[in-house]
């Protein structure tokens, strides 16, 4: 009785609802139930670079315990832990549209903008982590820009290095505010 009434309001049915379990699962999921191909292609795109992340994040996890295996703990032990926590606040809201996709179509079904609004929101914080990594490039590094972004560049350049936090973190913000608004 439950699966007829999900069937008959559009939503996917238990069966379909087993269909994955955990993250994994969820990828695949979402990629062959969406009708948006712009999403399809934020899967891909936005799955790749999760992992990208990760592994940089694990081997440098891996190279600071190395280099620092010899001391005790104290604030060693902190930056561990915090490269652990910068890698799951920059891959948690790179998978977060993939996530709540896969969710709204195990339980309510397909809608092709839900799916379209949050890959734009997953390409925007794409945009953000570059803006974000181009206002923490050290000064010594910076490089003289010229075009029609040299304005604009040289902008971000003169932040103070913390602002680079902001634009991703208003972009995750903002993934959570389009899956709150279009669902």
């Amino acid at each position: 009785m439950a699966e007829a009434s999900v069937e008959e309001s559009g939503g996917a049915s238990e069966k379909d609802g087993e269909a994955y379990s955990g993250l994994f699962g969820a990828i695949p999921y979402a990629f062959g139930s969406s009708r948006s191909w712009l999403f399809k292609a934020y899967v891909v795109v936005g799955g790749l670079a999760a992992l990208l992340v990760a592994i940089l994040i694990a081997l440098s996890l891996v190279t600071l315990v190395s280099r620092t295996a010899s001391a005790g703990g104290g604030s060693l032990t902190l930056s561990r832990a915090f490269f652990v926590l910068v890698g799951l606040f920059v891959v948690g809201p790179l998978l977060a549209p993939v996530l709540f996709v896969a969710r709204r179509h195990r339980r309510v079904g397909d809608e092709k903008g839900y799916d379209t609004g949050l890959a734009l929101a997953g390409y925007l914080f794409f945009a953000a982590l570059y803006v974000g990594l181009v206002i923490t490039i050290p000064t010594g590094q910076q490089e003289s820009v010229g075009g029609a972004l040299a304005g604009v560049v040289e902008f971000l350049y003169s932040l103070p290095q913390i602002w680079g936090l902001v634009p991703p973190a208003l972009a995750a913000v903002g993934i959570y505010l389009t899956h709150r608004l279009l669902r």
